[in-house]
C-alpha cells in the first residue's frame, strides 16, 4: 500500500500548499482520503482524476472537502467526460463517476455550499455519493475501510485502511481530533498512523478539537504503532520543533508530512 500526501495544511493553506488530502494506492486501486482546498490540482500531478475509484471524507469542515467542488466540475464538464467527440476526445458512454463516501448529512451540506451560486446537486451528480455511519465497513477494490468517531467540533471519523493483498500493512488516518483514548484504541498496532499535530500548545479554554505534536506522539506510543507521521500543521510552525516534541513522547520513528511525500506500508 502506498500513501502520497497531496496536502497537509490546517484550515489555512501553506504558501503554495493544500489542505488535507491523501492518495492511497493498492494493486491498481486508487482511493483519495479527504479533498480539502487545493487538493484537486495536487492530485492531478500524481494520478489522472478519472482513475480515482473512491473518495472518503472524514468530516464536513471545508478544509477537508472543499475541493470536491472543482473535482465535480471536472467530472461534469471536462471534454473527456462528454458523450460526443470534443477536440481530441472521442466521447464516452461511461464517464468516470467515482464513489464518494461522506458522513451523514453530507448531501445537505454539499447542496448548501454549491447551491449558494449554482446547481446544488453538482457534487451528488458528479460522484456516486453514499453517506456512511461510524460502524460501517466500506470496500474499495482490495481495500477495507473502517471508521471510528473521534472528538472534534462536529462529527468526525478516523479512517483505518487495510488490504487483502499479500504483504500489505495497515494505515490509520486520525483526521482532526482532540486528545482521546478512542483514537488510541482504534489505531492499536497499526503500521502507520498519520496524525494531526495542529497546535503549538493546547487550547486555552472551551472545547478541545486538536492535538499538539507532543500529544500526537503520546497517542502513537500508547497505540503501539509502527510509524508515526505528523500532519495538519501550518508552515508557520517550526517543523523541526514539532518533530522533536513528538519524539519526546513516541519511542519509534517520527515522520513529517510534506506535499508529495510517499509512505509505503
Amino acid at each position: 500500500m502506498r500513501i502520497t500526501v497531496l496536502g497537509k495544511s490546517p484550515s489555512w493553506q501553506d504558501a503554495g500548499g493544500a489542505c488535507s488530502g491523501y492518495l492511497v494506492e493498492e494493486a491498481g486501486t486508487f482511493l483519495l482520503i479527504d479533498c480539502g482546498n487545493g487538493v484537486f490540482s495536487k492530485l492531478r500531478r500524481f494520478r489522472d482524476y478519472v482513475a480515482v475509484d473512491a473518495v472518503v471524507i472524514s468530516h464536513l469542515h471545508a478544509d477537508h472537502f472543499l475541493d470536491l467542488v472543482p473535482y465535480a466540475y471536472a467530472l461534469t464538464y471536462a471534454p473527456r467526460q462528454q458523450p460526443v467527440p470534443v477536440d481530441r476526445w472521442p466521447g464516452t458512454e461511461r464517464p468516470a463517476r467515482p464513489k464518494l463516501y461522506a458522513p451523514r448529512g453530507a448531501t445537505e451540506t454539499f447542496r448548501r455550499v454549491v447551491g449558494a451560486w449554482g446547481n446544488e446537486d453538482l457534487i451528488e451528480n458528479a460522484f456516486d455519493l453514499h453517506e456512511y455511519a461510524p460502524a460501517d465497513v466500506v470496500h474499495v477494490g482490495p481495500l477495507a475501510l473502517r471508521f471510528h468517531e473521534v472528538p472534534h467540533f462536529l462529527p468526525t471519523c478516523a479512517v483505518d485502511v487495510s488490504s487483502t493483498a499479500n504483504g500489505s500493512g495497515r494505515f490509520t488516518y486520525g483526521a482532526d481530533s482532540a486528545p482521546t483514548e478512542d483514537l488510541v484504541r482504534f489505531a492499536d498496532g497499526t503500521d502507520l498512523l498519520m496524525i494531526e499535530a495542529t497546535l503549538p500548545r493546547p487550547e486555552r479554554g472551551g472545547v478541545r478539537g486538536h492535538l499538539t505534536p507532543a500529544e500526537a506522539g503520546d497517542h502513537g506510543c500508547r497505540a503501539k504503532v509502527g510509524r508515526l507521521v505528523l500532519t495538519h500543521f501550518s508552515d508557520e510552525m517550526d517543523e523541526l520543533w514539532a518533530r522533536r516534541e513528538a519524539e519526546r513522547t513516541f519511542e519509534g520513528p517520527v515522520g513529517v508530512a510534506h506535499e508529495g511525500a510517499v509512505f509505503d506500508v
